[in-house]
């Protein structure tokens, strides 16, 4: 009877050291996870790519952040308030992840002082736009415009020069004529020199080996450039194809203004400028070149592609070796007439011809 009563002491024991181990790790346990399910987050503004000074805040620069409602303060948009942020304008430069509050936005009505032109916020840090001369062919049919990304190609003529007269050579030849006396010892005369131009250019000595004579040789022509073309540039952004206006207008207003003269736009008139967002040291090295008169080539790039790529440079030696070229040989004999320029053949398409008018 006592061993019975013992038992069920003991089990008693055990059923309320299960309770009370049960109940602390309930409350140590649940008790924080169900306080952290009663924290309430709202979602608030940010800027989700750079805004420059004066620029419009769009939906498309906008994202959501989500932070606990105790740290949302007054002057933060949150999600319901939308209408009230989107088209305003950037007071200051707003970097991308910058949490967008009232200060920082004003009426789209309301001018905001920007320093330069309005599209110098386009530029980023660092970098510099310079105009360049274009024409169709090296826009690639005017494919490249604004905001495309290219790759800047340049060809390049080299020639042979003097390096003290810094002239092309070869150079030309003059005849010395002059006339002395003899000095009192006897010696040689004392010549007076002066230079008559002959005005031929100078060449140089060569033994005929069938008759063994020397024959003077000089060039029957001028000497011919040597061309070669690179690739300069990769991955360059184009500011803006053709001029920027002189003026910075608002088309909006302008039509509000004078319908009819909005609707009277002038033709298109095709660029010859391209403006492009460089480094600082390439924009020195497109000065150089555009006033060496090298020719400048933007090809068309995939603007997600960011690769670069080592590119050798294109020289008539290159394209023989590299292409498998074979040079000519001298044959006894040629085709009928002559070829002396490559010209490409007439089709009809090519000839535009006027209908009569009734």
């Amino acid at each position: 009877m006592r061993r019975g009563r013992t038992l069920i002491l003991v089990l008693l024991i055990i059923i309320i050291a299960l309770v009370v181990g049960f109940v602390v790790l309930r409350q140590f346990l649940f008790t924080p996870q169900a306080a952290e399910d009663q924290t309430i987050y709202v979602e608030v503004y940010y800027a989700a790519q750079n805004i420059p000074q004066g620029g419009r805040v769009t939906e498309d620069v906008l994202a959501t952040l989500r932070i606990p409602q105790e740290n949302v303060v007054s002057v933060m948009y949150t999600k319901d308030e939308l209408p009230f942020l989107v088209d305003k304008i950037a007071k200051l430069p707003l970097d991308q992840g910058v949490l967008i509050t009232e200060s920082m936005i004003t009426d789209s009505a309301s001018a905001v002082a920007v320093s330069g032109p309005q599209w110098a916020s386009l530029i980023p840090p660092g970098m510099t736009a310079i105009a360049i001369p274009t024409n169709r062919l090296a826009v690639s049919g005017y494919a490249i415009n604004t905001g495309a990304h290219v790759n800047v190609n340049a060809c390049l003529l080299f020639v042979d020069v003097d390096p003290s007269y810094q002239t092309i050579l070869p150079n030309l030849t003059a005849v010395l004529t002059g006339t002395g006396l003899p000095t009192a010892e006897g010696g040689l005369p004392v010549l007076s020199l002066g230079v008559a131009a002959a005005g031929s250019a100078q060449g140089r000595l060569e033994l005929d080996p069938s008759v063994q004579q020397p024959y003077y040789i000089v060039p029957s022509e001028a000497q011919r450039p040597r061309m070669v073309c690179q690739t300069l540039l990769q991955d360059v952004v184009v500011m803006r194809l053709g001029d920027f206006p002189l003026v910075e207008t608002d088309p909006t207003a302008q039509q509000a203004a004078d319908p009819a003269a909005a609707e009277q736009q002038p033709a298109p008139v095709n660029p010859d400028i391209v403006t492009l967002i460089v480094s600082p040291q390439d924009s020195i090295t497109l000065s150089y070149l555009m006033y060496t008169n090298a020719n400048i080539t933007l090809t068309l790039r995939n603007p997600s592609d960011q690769a670069r790529l080592a590119t050798e440079a294109s020289t008539l030696q290159f394209l023989l070796s590299q292409y498998n070229i074979p040079v000519p040989a001298k044959l006894p004999y040629a085709m009928h007439p002559a070829l002396t320029t490559l010209v490409s053949p007439e089709l009809p398409n090519d000839t535009v011809t006027e209908e009569p008018q009734q």
